[in-house]
């Protein structure tokens, strides 16, 4: 193994594959951990900095670290007919992730409503009516084999009971 010590961007390295984060320079390294980090970490401890009765109508859509033209800004998605819930616990949100990540991480939250129940439900009847669609009744009513026929039936009705 041949060691290089000439290179400015790493310590030392060894010939042959390196991983994708040593290739990276070092300045570069330390933003993508930072913002990652911070992004990842309040995904996975969501319920715990909002609470439990806004964590059923509200997720953390994206994060923007601060820089000299603003301030660190958290994206958050809300179900439409909550956002005064959440407008009147913003300053809470906020003081629940900077004690949470012991340090000044947000400033300031946005929030963006979308309306879930009508897709959601729209889907669901639509699956529940059409389990096997037009096309699929006709390849089933050509099979010529009446046990695969049969189990394939009893299959579409499994389906439209779930």
């Amino acid at each position: 193994m041949q060691f290089k010590k000439y290179i400015k961007q790493r310590n030392g390295t060894i010939q042959g594959l390196r991983s994708f984060k040593d290739t990276l320079p070092k300045n570069i390294k330390k933003v993508i951990n930072n913002r990652g980090q911070i992004y990842s970490e309040t995904l996975n401890n969501w319920k715990y900095i909002v609470g439990e009765n806004l964590f059923k109508v509200c997720y953390p859509k994206s994060f923007k670290n601060s820089n000299r033209f603003g301030a660190s800004t958290l994206l958050i998605m809300v179900k439409r007919g909550h956002e005064v819930d959440l407008e009147y616990s913003k300053n809470e949100i906020i003081d629940n992730m900077n004690r949470f990540f012991s340090d000044t991480v947000v400033e300031k939250l946005k929030f963006s409503s979308f309306s879930d129940e009508k897709k959601s439900t729209f889907k669901e009847e639509t699956l529940k009516t059409n389990v096997t669609n037009d096309k699929y009744k006709k390849k089933i009513n050509n099979v010529k084999n009446e046990k695969i026929k049969k189990s394939l039936l009893e299959l579409t009705k499994v389906f439209k009971e779930k």
